[in-house]
């Protein structure tokens, strides 16, 4: 009985768990788009294709194509295999199981040609909304061997390559070492999570969507947020009492607007501080902060350490990973 009811119930179940996949495909690329088109992602991509000399994409959750087809840096040897549709198809199961493995923390899968792929999840809560990919990189030289190997696997898969063009961008592929890779993807989970802390208030400014005056609020705070604003200039900006503006900008975000307008000024510095050569002072006053003494409780408070200490591990990063670069162009 028990069989035959588990049987009778496999239809519906099915239908709901594919409802949900659908659900949670479209919150992504939702998700996706508005960090896109957000000021503080195309300024961590700029930074860190720049400072690694490596591609980076940003992904939506069961993404079923090549996630760096325009990226800057990428590989010319899997822009060549994603122009044959038998090689593309084997890169795109890559792409698969790369983001699979890594529901819980950055993954790295090596191509049947050697070359190393990674995904880093960003989650909203402990659901993972989106992935950032690098890669297309060696962790050891190229060698003959190792091409010969890669042509097999292609012929066996039928695809039609043309093989001069194909070894000169194999040989030409960036390697690293798998310290200097390790490295980078450090840096890589450090934007990730900052970008999990958007996720997050973009995914309730999204629902803040349905009150056009908390949507109005949340726009006029961003545009004076590194000015002295107050609750009440906010909520007579939006035409309410403070006290009823209180109330619902606080149910519909979450915060208060004291705690909303600290946040927007701690990630403002958080994207300062991208720039190695910016002082910590400067930072906090260019993005609204009255006082050092404010700025450093806030920013502990936030972030969870201090702002030298934040800048502590993100610099390390980006100084490694530019010295890597310059050691790999210079050999």
């Amino acid at each position: 009985m028990a069989a035959a009811g588990a049987l009778r119930y496999s239809g519906p179940m099915v239908a709901i768990n594919a409802q949900l996949v659908q659900d949670r495909t479209r919150e992504s690329r939702e998700i996706v788009a508005r960090l896109r088109s957000s000021e503080i992602y195309p300024a961590y991509e700029s930074a860190f294709q720049g400072t690694t000399g490596l591609p980076l994409a940003l992904r939506s959750v069961g993404s079923f194509h090549p996630p760096f087809p325009n990226a800057k840096n990428a590989n010319p040897f899997c822009r060549l295999l994603a122009g044959d549709n038998k090689s593309c198809a084997a890169c795109l199961r890559l792409q698969q199981q790369v983001e699979d493995a890594s529901i819980g923390e950055a993954r790295t899968l090596e191509c049947f040609a050697g070359l190393s792929e990674s995904a880093v999840p960003i989650r909203v809560g402990q659901q993972v909304v989106a992935f950032l990919r690098t890669g297309q990189v060696l962790l050891r030289r190229p060698t003959e061997r190792r091409f010969r190997r890669s042509l097999r696997r292609l012929e066996e898969m039928g695809a039609v390559v043309n093989r001069t063009e194909l070894e000169k961008a194999y040989f030409a592929t960036r390697v690293c070492s798998k310290t200097q890779y390790n490295s980078i993807l450090r840096l890589l989970t450090l934007i990730a999570q900052h970008l999990s802390s958007l996720s997050d208030q973009l995914t309730v400014q999204q629902a803040a969507g349905e009150l056009p005056a908390v949507a109005q609020a949340r726009a006029y705070i961003a545009q004076r947020q590194t000015e002295e604003i107050s609750l009440g200039d906010v909520a007579k900006a939006v035409n309410m009492s403070a006290f009823y503006f209180c109330k619902i900008f606080r149910k519909v975000t979450g915060l208060t607007f004291v705690d909303y307008l600290a946040h927007l000024r701690v990630e403002s510095v958080k994207r300062y501080l991208l720039n190695p050569h910016k002082r910590i002072s400067e930072a906090a006053f260019q993005a609204g902060f009255q006082s050092l003494s404010q700025f450093n409780r806030v920013f502990r408070r936030i972030a969870g350490e201090a702002p030298t200490a934040y800048r502590g591990r993100l610099h390390p990063l980006i100084r490694e990973a530019a010295r890597n670069r310059a050691m790999s162009s210079a050999a």
